[in-house]
């Protein structure tokens, strides 16, 4: 007999008012594949571009929106190795995430520890190997550098300044707030910009004995091109991994060929299972340590329910949340 659940879809592309609740059937897990019954799922900037109507899901994937979840192993596909009915998990999604049950290819399972409660777990997957994924494996981020975090009091931000010093680099942010800034401090932040108030420039180059920084991780795209380009030092890297501040900008080609730079633009979402899989493998080696020893902040800010998904996607867009928004439901 085909089982039901409850699941959340947008109707078109708008605001929160388009989330809209409905009935699906339960998936059944494939071959190596596992179900998992959600008990947290995390919010993303994400979730909030395709809502808008700007970021469709990969093809293939459901509709049903959501990148991360926590929850417990409840069927496992064949051919699945490593995994057991009950056990405690995260999971990285291309999608299927708002809903109470969801099947998760196993390559994309992250152990949640005993130490971590679920609810602080559903925030670990898509914050975690984002970072993982572009300041280490393509930033080539080492000991003794610096990187810039453009907006580092949200959810990957906070991952990417705690992850970075616990790699032994220096970390400078920039944050809308002197609120977010201090927040962003007690995880490990060396210095704090106030982009309303300062040059971002003039204060990065003030903080670097006008050397410029080796990385910078940013989320804000054309706006701020022309700027990181100055920022970096010579064979600097930049990462783009958003575009809050538009798509397209000039690039000064000679400035990059002086100073030997790197633009890199990535996104994770869409990537081949095998490429997503080794991210995941990586990320947890990383992560694991920090966990279990405690030092690893989850910087779950706000929790909602399930029924109230549309205002946890108001809050979103307020623009006033630090760390990561979790959605309950149990």
């Amino acid at each position: 007999m085909t089982q039901n659940m409850t699941a959340y879809i947008f109707s078109g592309p708008g605001g929160p008012e388009v989330l809209q609740k409905t009935d699906r059937e339960r998936p059944e897990p494939a071959a190596n594949e596992v179900l998992v019954k959600v008990a947290a799922f995390g919010l993303n900037r994400a979730d909030v571009q395709q809502r808008k109507g700007v970021y469709p899901p990969p093809p293939g994937a459901s509709d049903i929106p959501g990148l991360e979840v926590s929850g417990t192993i409840v069927s496992v596909g064949q051919g699945v190795t490593g995994w057991q009915v009950g056990d405690r998990v995260a999971a990285l999604l291309a999608s299927g995430g708002y809903a109470e049950y969801v099947s998760v290819p196993a390559p994309l399972l992250f152990p949640v520890p005993q130490s971590l409660t679920l609810t602080e777990a559903a925030g670990l997957p898509e914050v975690s190997a984002t970072v993982v994924s572009n300041v280490f494996d393509h930033g080539e981020l080492e000991a003794g550098q610096t990187i810039l975090v453009h907006g580092g009091a949200g959810g990957i931000g906070s991952m990417a300044i705690q992850l970075a010093k616990a790699a032994g680099a220096r970390v400078l942010v920039t944050a809308s707030t002197q609120e977010k800034l201090d927040y962003c401090a007690t995880l490990g932040a060396d210095e704090g910009i106030n982009y309303t108030q300062a040059d971002v420039l003039q204060r990065v180059r003030e903080l670097t004995d006008n050397e410029g920084v080796d990385l910078i991780l940013d989320v804000v795209g054309a706006k701020y091109l022309s700027l990181n380009l100055k920022a970096l030092r010579a064979g600097g890297r930049l990462v783009i991994i958003g575009l809050q501040g538009g798509r397209k900008a000039e690039v000064d080609l000679g400035l990059m060929l002086g100073k030997r730079l790197r633009i890199i633009a990535t996104t994770l979402r869409a990537r081949p299972l095998a490429e997503k899989a080794g991210i995941v493998q990586r990320t947890v080696q990383r992560i694991m340590p920090l966990l279990e020893r405690g030092v690893l902040d989850l910087n779950v800010g706000k929790i909602f329910d399930f029924d109230s998904l549309p205002e946890a996607h108001e809050y979103f867009d307020s623009g006033v949340h630090k760390g990561k928004i979790v959605i309950n439901l149990h």
